[in-house]
C-alpha cells in the first residue's frame, strides 16, 4: 500500500476553511458537501435498516480487518448481488466499525453520525434511472461508463478514461468499494480495469463476500423477493499483492479472494 496524505476540501477559502473546526463546508473531490452527505447517508440509513435486522437477518464476520484501516486509499472489492442492497449494507457496517462496533449492526445509534468518506464505483445507467437512483448517486456513486455492457445488454463502446481519474480521487480522499465483475451475474469475470486500478493506486484491497442478497431482494436491491433470508458479510483480510504481479496475476488473485472462480458443476452445463 502506498501512503496518500487523505485530501480536504471546502467550499471556503483556504484560511477560512481552517475556522471550519465542525467541517460544515466541508465537501468531497466532486464538489459534493459532507454534511449533506452525512444526512443523507443517515436518513437512507434509517429507512433501509430494518431490512437487514427485521425483515431479514443480516451476519457479518471480519469487521476486524477494517477497524484500524487508515481513513483514505482503501478499496473493497465484492461480488454483486443486487445494484443497491449490496452497497448500502456495506455503508452500514463502514458507519458502525467508526463507532466501535463489532459484527454487529445493533443498536443503530452511529447512523446518527455516519462516516461520508465512502465511495461506490456503478454504471452510470443504473444511476440516472429514477428518483431513488439518483438520490443514492449523491450518497457517494463513482458514475463510469461500461464499455461491455449498458441496460443489460452487451455492447462495445470505448473505454471510460476517466473512470481511473475519478476512482484516484476518491482513494485519496476515503474508502471506495467496487464490483470487479461489472455485473450481478454469479462467476462473471473480473474485468481487468480493477487490476490497473489497483496497479496505479497502490490502495489497501479488501476483499468482501456476500451471500443472500439475491434471494431477499429483487436485481434492484429495493423490493422484497424473500423474507426471513439469512445476509451474510465476510470481510477479508486485506489482499497481499506484489509489485511484480501482472495484470492477470492481480486478476486472478481478485476472482479467487471474492470467490468467483468458476465451479466445475458450471462448466459441466455448457
Amino acid at each position: 500500500m502506498k501512503y496518500v496524505k487523505p485530501t480536504k476540501f471546502s467550499y471556503l477559502p483556504k484560511p477560512l476553511a481552517l475556522l471550519d473546526v465542525l467541517g460544515l463546508f466541508e465537501c468531497d473531490p466532486f464538489g459534493n458537501s459532507l454534511l449533506v452527505k452525512r444526512i443523507l447517508i443517515g436518513t437512507i440509513g434509517w429507512f433501509t435498516y430494518a431490512r437487514y435486522t427485521v425483515v431479514n437477518r443480516i451476519e457479518i464476520e471480519g469487521t476486524e480487518n477494517i477497524e484500524n484501516l487508515p481513513i483514505n486509499n482503501v478499496l473493497f472489492l465484492s461480488n454483486h448481488q443486487t445494484y443497491f442492497a449490496d452497497v448500502i449494507a456495506f455503508f452500514h457496517i463502514f458507519c458502525s466499525v467508526k463507532w466501535g462496533f463489532k459484527n454487529t449492526l445493533l443498536p443503530p445509534m452511529y447512523l446518527f453520525g455516519p462516516r461520508a468518506r465512502n465511495y461506490y464505483v456503478a454504471a452510470s445507467e443504473t444511476m440516472k434511472k429514477g428518483v431513488l437512483a439518483r438520490l443514492f448517486s449523491m450518497g457517494g456513486a463513482i458514475t463510469v461508463e461500461r464499455s461491455w455492457r449498458a441496460d443489460g445488454r452487451d455492447v462495445k463502446r470505448e473505454v471510460d478514461t476517466s473512470a481511473g481519474e475519478k476512482v484516484g480521487k476518491a482513494l485519496a480522499h476515503g474508502w471506495v468499494v467496487s464490483f470487479p465483475q461489472g455485473t450481478t451475474s454469479p462467476y462473471a469475470p473480473v474485468r481487468k480495469g480493477t487490476a490497473h486500478m489497483i496497479m496505479q493506486n497502490q490502495p489497501i484491497v479488501v476483499p468482501i463476500v456476500i451471500n443472500g442478497f439475491r434471494r431477499a431482494f429483487d436485481k434492484k436491491g429495493l423490493r422484497f423477493k424473500k423474507r426471513n433470508t439469512l445476509l451474510t458479510v465476510r470481510i477479508k483480510p486485506p489482499l497481499q499483492i506484489d509489485p511484480n504481479d501482472s495484470v492477470d496475476d492481480i486478476v486472478a488473485k481478485v476472482r479467487a479472494a471474492i470467490e468467483q472462480d468458476v465451479p466445475d458443476w458450471v462448466g459441466s452445463k455448457e
